[in-house]
């Protein structure tokens, strides 16, 4: 049986039955734990959008990609190595505890000094040094010039914590976000609740339960039950339409700029050659995966960038569905088909995502017509990010959560520098040439030149292929019609939880 149909046979089961639960309590269903609530090591999905939440940046950013004030009232560069914030007068934790600069400079010196050890350190690599100049002004003084330092300050890539917050914090993490952080059983929820310190508007909803549910069907039933009010993302799309005629419940979706991508291991013997990756490449029916899985509720990307961005350029190497080519490539490559049409093995590592589950199945049959053998490993969410975060994988896939709305994704992803921990180049991919473009549009003003190396960037690695961007997908939250006000972000961002409203309350 199908999946839908299965759902379809439940949910008559299940009839209009309404769970019993506190009704100032949005139950929000995610498929797996935040790896770390600490804004300095979180990188995983779950952890950003909860963070956002509970933590604020120095400045944020509006629909138009703008910085815009947030912790920091205002800034100025008096040149180009002396950046200074001054701070927001009056803004306390949720514990109480006064912020001050020396907040701000514990939370960027304790990456920089190893104090935690955090992904996001290449980030911040510019900064000579960081210094309170007073209680509410901070002074960054760089070694050069950094583009993108205010990006990798704002809300959601950065979050202020409290002085002295040390490897242990993510256990009950304190921020002056809208929400505050009340507590978590790793893999069962996460608790936060209405900050009533915070010094930006107050959320209209009281608390929120961030419910792990890891299978798309137990999710979907909770939904119809009454007993979940909303999840974004996470279901199969073949059920979307069952659900929109549920009278309790509503689909709301927008475009996305989220990315899926497929990542290699490029120290591999076998995936070191380019042609092997082309040709996997080369393999993928993006348009057909886009219509079945997505139910066409995504957009084919050939960049990390979202295509209305300044950066963004089309003028690169593409590869279309073809397995003939596909063939070819690997034939060149040296990996001719054995007597029983295999030419090598590979392993994917995979989580209990359902969606990415799907995927791999598709990917392991199409791999399959050009001769490549693909084993499926599925793993703990926790056990699968930590062995990508550490290199140890073949491949595996994942979305690129709000970070690709800025060029500084490609420093954080390819650069030679950005091998964890100090960075999401998991894949150990390194070209020289790409180094130093990076770090020309990092430190070069004219934005005509930084367009220039970041047309060239993403023409370099779309010829390497370190990684395959397959779409760019919608943003899709259905929810209780309790739950009134949804805006949908491009980012998938939990943000538009700061301004909902359940109905009544």
């Amino acid at each position: 049986m199908c999946k839908a149909a299965l759902l379809a046979a439940l949910l008559l089961l299940v009839g209009c039955r309404v769970a019993h639960r506190d009704p100032r309590t949005l139950v929000f269903m995610i498929q797996s734990s935040p790896a770390n609530l600490d804004p300095r090591i979180g990188t995983d999905e779950a952890s950003e959008h909860i963070d956002e939440l509970l933590f604020d940046g120095l400045v944020d950013r509006n629909a138009h990609y703008q910085f815009t004030p947030a912790l920091a009232t205002r800034w100025e560069q008096p040149n180009p190595l002396t950046l200074i914030f001054h701070l927001r007068p009056g803004v306390r934790f949720s514990d109480g505890q006064a912020l001050t600069a020396r907040d701000v400079v514990w939370s960027i010196d304790s990456i920089r000094n190893g104090a935690v050890i955090s992904p996001k350190a290449a980030a911040y690599k510019s900064i000579a040094s960081v210094e309170a100049a007073g209680p509410l002004t901070v002074v960054f003084h760089l070694n050069h010039p950094d583009n993108f330092l205010l990006t990798n300050l704002a809300t959601g890539a950065f979050g202020v914590v409290p002085y002295g917050a040390g490897s242990n914090f993510w256990r009950d993490p304190v921020g002056t976000g809208p929400f505050r952080f009340v507590s978590q059983r790793i893999d069962q929820d996460v608790l936060i609740a209405r900050n009533p310190l915070s010094w930006s508007e107050k959320p209209r909803i009281a608390r929120i339960r961030f419910a792990v549910v890891p299978d798309a069907i137990t999710m979907a039933l909770e939904l119809e039950k009454g007993s979940a009010d909303v999840e974004m993302n996470s279901l199969p799309m073949d059920v979307l339409p069952m659900l929109a005629r549920r009278p309790n419940l509503r689909v709301t979706d927008a475009p996305g700029t989220d990315i899926q991508y497929l990542a290699f291991n490029t120290r591999d013997p076998i995936l070191k050659h380019v042609r092997v990756r082309q040709a996997i490449a080369c393999a993928i029916d993006r348009p057909l995966i886009i219509r079945t899985l997505w139910g066409g509720r995504a957009e084919p990307a050939v960049s990390l960038l979202p295509a209305n961005h300044w950066a963004w350029t089309g003028n690169v190497a593409r590869y279309d569905y073809d397995p003939a080519r596909a063939d070819r490539l690997l034939d060149e490559a040296g990996f001719r088909r054995g007597p029983d049409g295999v030419r090598f093995h590979l392993t994917m590592k995979i989580s209990h995502d359902e969606q990415t589950r799907l995927l791999a199945v598709v990917l392991q049959q199409e791999l399959a017509k050009i001769g490549i053998a693909l084993e499926l490993r599925s793993y703990e969410f926790a056990t699968f990010y930590s062995d990508v975060t550490r290199g140890a994988f073949q491949m595996y896939s994942l979305k690129w959560v709000g970070g690709n709305q800025q060029p500084d994704i490609y420093s954080y992803v390819f650069s030679t520098a950005s091998f964890p921990p100090d960075g999401a180049n998991r894949g150990r991919y390194s070209n020289p040439k790409l180094d130093a473009l990076l770090k020309d549009a990092a430190e070069n003003p004219n934005l005509a030149r930084r367009r220039s190396d970041y047309i060239e960037v993403q023409q370099i690695l779309a010829r390497d292929l370190p990684s395959v961007n397959l779409w760019y997908l919608d943003t899709v939250i259905v929810h209780n019609r309790r739950l009134t006000d949804v805006v949908p972000s491009p980012s998938g961002s939990y943000r538009f939880l700061e301004s909902a409203a359940i109905a009544g309350r």
